[in-house]
């Protein structure tokens, strides 16, 4: 027995425990029937419902708040006890209108309903008494009801404190207390944003989604007239027949909705956390995302995650094939596109070889379906023109990463950032990019005290959390991290015994440091010298560093020199190989780690190995039956040079909407134009596809089985939750249509054959199969043949022949396209919370697109003053590739001549990439998005606010130390259960009948 274990006497019987853990943890692993209303594992002891009381060493308690300690001895069914439990759900009772045969949230998930049926409760003491307030229904994907609220606080420490957004609260001191948004504003009006935490732990139906209501349940859909008088039913039959038979008919009915309801787990769409959840459907009908405990997420969703789905049954979605004839496009059959894409491919294959022809995978797919994609390009037409949107955004820092430890994905997990004694983020603004991840984050760093430092041009929510803030000069990051490491080696505070065993190349990088004096980096960053020596200091005193970093960092000229810098500086100071420590480059979509991992690239297949090692090929030209091509083909930067050229001729794109998303989109829409031939596959009718000849329907994600792997490379499965749309078919099922039509013999029945596929031919994913996989289960590449997987990276060295990381001395790549006396202003760009990407499925939820409806620029108080700016007032962005015409929002989020536009908008003419160039960075060809000048031009057009009063960064949290239990007890009407005579709960709610232990 460790130091952290002990055992504790549950009615005399032995139990094994540990240390410090609730009690009622242990109460629950041996099996004790106690109620816990308030209790959630997720949220910790909230000791609001005092329904779990017991006696601990002849004193009573709750057990949620009271700690293991050595030898403890507990008795659950004394008299006291359970008069105690009794007591506390009557109070409880009488928040609470029970009428669960015609409520949409009696699905045996409702605690009090549960909690009542455990009890055995026939009657209650305590009158239901209504509260004063009305329904909240503003919010337009849940609503509160007071009335049935019981003040059990979940919601309260769920957005306190593991959301972290600290907008709900409880007012305790009021005659009638109720939860609070922002102090008493209503939902719509406040900070919420609309992340769904509240909603997944509430214990019954005060809070739920609006998605549930009148159709969960058989008779739920009442009118409200005959609704009440239900209700009022129930409330008549209980004094004289008891809950007993009530929640007998309600648990039948709760039975026959299970026949209409299907409960299925799938992992999320939207960005790379990779949250899994069940998503409860009723034929069509998306009930709800019920998130419970997947691996990455636990309970927490975000407001894509939790309720934006509505782009599933949208009546845009495409459901059939469409074929180009001259301007307009005309349904076809799928034999039809098929034998067109046959013979187009072959065609020019034959007259200009498989080069002419270029594949692009999608990052929003599954893995099985990347594999086919580049499978298809190498083994069917011949070419390794294939690549994927990691192009776009990540490769720099998976460059970094390959120069340095090896492995171009996160060193460690989620739980390592919350483990972490420093956080820094560089060019991330995670709380809207990676909501759930940045949770994490918050949570540790209000709770536990991490450090939080940031590095970026806006004070975004990070920024303003963080105990370190700085704004360096637009694409100075290198410089700033080469100085704190060199001051760091220069005042021996690296870590020298990990230096010495575990990594090559120190005095050469040592030397390549010697330009990066703290004078250099405050002339060249503007952060001050006192700053950057105190962000040294953090880092060597911290007990783990984690760096997390995104798009500010890899979408610069120099995205692989930084990301590199960041591997570099963690190397220094002993940041690898330990938990809580590392570098996190955070992927954007739900898929951009598995679509590299499937060899969607020019130069790797599978496991990024090299196409042109003769070991490779042949191994993968023999498991395939064919040879081969050896040398690296196009990525997609390149693929838009080479049609210019008019030396490819011929594209497949999946599930990309490159036509907004590539940088410089003029010049990418006239490369579309001038292809011979273009196949689009997607959901919608994107923008891209409008350039395409031929369009293929394809399903989302809840249509199809498949496995994603999220930026923690972790991979998980989801499974098919409905039947495709219309006509549409799942990606894998279209790609293996189109290899038979060109003559390949592709005979997979489900995508778990394609996996068996890729564990057979990539290292990383050797011991991944759909049965390890099964549910919530998950694995972390690499993963040896046995299953075995890696949560944390290089623990017993670096994958390098002497097992040694790599110092590499990289060098500043300054931006070739700083503000001019023509182009004066710096335009930054990026991700918003409410919409992904460019929007194509989130502007299908009419409860997003009221938050966010379009696209703007957010533009400083000092600049507005200046040119005679409000919010609303339209300008002319004008760079050297292009113009947009866009609202203005006047904002401290930025400062100075630095502008900022999401990219999300449903008009491409709007988009942000018509003002960025073509310039990339050079080692990788990753796009210098936010590397632009811009001037403005002031329109005469005034508009509306871009942003809706609805919008949540109106709002005014009112932060608290989680839901403040403290103050209940202090109200005068409080008593600790069983302090007060004369109470019958114990004769109202008898033991079980398998009580034990002392009467």
């Amino acid at each position: 027995m460790t130091a952290s274990e002990t055992v504790v006497l549950i009615n005399a019987a032995p139990y094994p425990a540990r240390v410090g853990e609730p009690l009622i943890e242990v109460l629950n692993r041996a099996g004790v029937a106690l109620p816990q209303v308030c209790y959630h594992p997720q949220l910790g002891p909230v000791q609001t419902c005092d329904t779990c009381i017991v006696q601990v060493g002849g004193v009573m308690a709750r057990a949620c708040g009271t700690p293991v300690t050595p030898g403890l001895q507990v008795s659950t069914e004394t008299l006291g006890a359970r008069e105690a439990r009794a007591t506390a759900f009557d109070k409880i009772l009488g928040h609470h209108l029970l009428y669960c045969t015609v409520c949409d949230n009696n699905n045996g998930n409702c605690v009090v309903h549960n909690t009542t049926a455990l009890l055995r409760v026939e009657h209650q003491v305590t009158p239901y008494h209504p509260k004063p307030y009305h329904k909240d229904e503003s919010n337009p994907f849940y609503r509160y009801d007071p009335d049935q609220c019981i003040l059990c606080g979940r919601c309260v420490e769920a957005c306190q404190n593991l959301q972290v957004n600290e907008t709900l609260s409880i007012n305790w001191e009021d005659p009638h207390p109720r939860v609070l948004w922002d102090g008493g504003r209503p939902i719509n009006e406040s900070s919420c944003v609309s992340c769904g935490h509240c909603v997944t732990v509430c214990p019954c139906n005060a809070l739920m989604e609006k998605s549930m209501l009148g159709e969960a349940g058989l008779m739920t859909d009442l009118p409200l007239p005959v609704f009440q008088q239900a209700v009022d039913f129930v409330k008549a039959a209980e004094p004289s027949i008891g809950y007993g038979p009530i929640l007998t008919l309600s648990d039948t009915e709760a039975a026959m909705r299970d026949q209409s309801i299907e409960r299925t787990k799938t992992v999320c769409t939207y960005c790379g956390v990779g949250c899994s959840f069940e998503v409860w459907t009723k034929e069509r009908h998306i009930l709800k995302i019920e998130p419970t405990h997947g691996p990455a997420n636990g309970v927490s969703t975000c407001i894509k995650g939790k309720f934006s789905w509505d782009h599933i049954n949208s009546e845009e979605r495409l459901t059939t094939p469409l074929i180009r004839e001259g301007d307009r496009f005309r349904r076809a059959t799928w034999d039809e596109a098929l034998a067109l894409i046959a013979r187009k491919f072959t065609e020019t294959r034959a007259q200009y070889g498989p080069d002419a022809l270029a594949f692009i995978a999608s990052s929003k797919c599954t893995n099985e379906e990347a594999w086919l994609m580049q499978k298809l390009a190498r083994a069917v037409v011949g070419t390794n023109n294939m690549d994927n949107c990691s192009r776009y955004c990540q490769s720099p820092a998976t460059m970094g990463l390959w120069r340095t430890v090896g492995y171009g994905g996160d060193s460690g997990s989620i739980h390592d950032l919350e483990q972490a004694g420093l956080v820094i983020g560089i060019g991330t603004n995670t709380a809207e990019s990676h909501p759930v991840l940045a949770t994490r984050v918050k949570r540790a760093h209000k709770l536990r005290g991490q450090r939080l430092i940031v590095a970026d041009l806006r004070e975004h929510e990070m920024a303003q959390r963080a105990d370190v803030f700085m704004r360096p000069n637009p694409g100075t990051d290198f410089v700033w991290l080469s100085a704190v490491t060199k001051y760091i080696l220069d005042e021996g505070l690296e870590a020298r015994a990990f230096l010495a065993r575990w990594v090559n190349g120190l005095e050469d990088y040592r030397a390549s440091l010697e330009p990066y004096t703290l004078a250099y980096a405050e002339q060249v960053t503007g952060i001050p010298q006192a700053t950057l020596r105190q962000v040294a200091q953090e880092i060597a005193q911290a007990d783990g560093t984690c760096i997390m970093w995104a798009m500010g960092v890899t979408q610069q000229c120099g995205g692989s020199e930084t990301s590199t810098a960041i591997s570099n500086l963690l190397l220094v100071t002993g940041n690898y190989m330990r938990p809580g420590a590392g570098s996190y480059p955070l992927r954007g979509h739900n898929n951009v780690q598995g679509a590299s991992d499937m060899g969607a690239m020019p130069g790797f297949v599978g496991g990024y190995q090299k196409v042109d090692d003769p070991e490779v090929s042949a191994r993968f030209g023999a498991k395939w039956g064919v040879p081969l091509p050896t040398t690296p083909g196009l990525d997609n930067h390149e693929m838009v040079h080479a049609i210019h050229e008019g030396t490819l001729r011929v594209m497949y794109l999946k599930g990309e909407e490159m036509a907004i998303v590539d940088s410089n989109v003029n010049y990418v829409d006239e490369a579309f134009e001038k292809l011979d031939f273009f196949v689009v596959q997607d959901m919608f009718f994107s923008r891209t596809a409008q350039f395409a000849d031929v369009v293929l329907p394809a399903s989302p994600s809840l249509e199809k089985d498949g496995t994603f792997t999220n930026t923690e490379r972790r991979i998980q499965r989801l499974y098919r939750a409905l039947e495709p749309l219309g006509d549409s078919r799942p990606d894998w099922q279209i790609l293996q249509d189109v290899a038979r039509a060109l003559g390949a013999d592709w005979n997979y029945t489900h995508p778990s054959e394609i996996m068996d596929e890729i564990a057979s031919l990539v290292p990383l994913y050797a011991g991944v199969t759909y049965e390890r996989l099964e549910g919530f289960r998950s694995l972390q590449w690499p993963v040896l043949p046995d299953g075995s997987d890696t949560p944390l990276l290089f623990t017993d060295g670096f994958p390098f022949p002497d097992g040694k990381a790599r110092l590499y001395p990289a060098q500043f790549l300054a931006p070739v396209e700083p503000p001019s006396a023509q182009y004066d202003l710096h335009l930054n760009n990026g991700r918003m919370l409410e919409h992904f990407h460019e929007g194509n499925m989130t502007f299908q939820s009419p409860g997003v697109a009221s938050k966010v409806p379009g696209t703007f620029v957010e533009v400083s108080p000092e600049l507005a003053a200046e040119r005679g700016l409000e919010s609303g007032r339209f300008v002319r962005l004008v760079s050297r590739h292009g113009a947009v015409r866009v609202p203005v929002v006047v904002t401290s989020r930025v400062q100075a001549r630095q502008l900022y536009m999401p990219m999300n908008t449903q008009d491409a003419q709007q988009a942000v990439n018509r003002l960025t160039g073509s310039h990339t960075d050079p080692s990788t060809h990753t796009p210098a998005y936010k590397d632009t000048a811009v001037r403005m031009e002031v329109l005469p057009e005034m508009g509306a606010h871009p942003l809706p009063r609805s919008n949540h960064r109106y709002g005014e949290p009112t932060p608290q130390q989680g839901v403040e239990v403290e103050r209940k007890w202090q109200r005068p009407d409080y008593h600790f259960p069983g302090t007060l005579p004369g109470h019958a709960g114990a004769a109202l709610y008898p033991a079980p009948d398998t009580a034990g232990g002392d009467d």
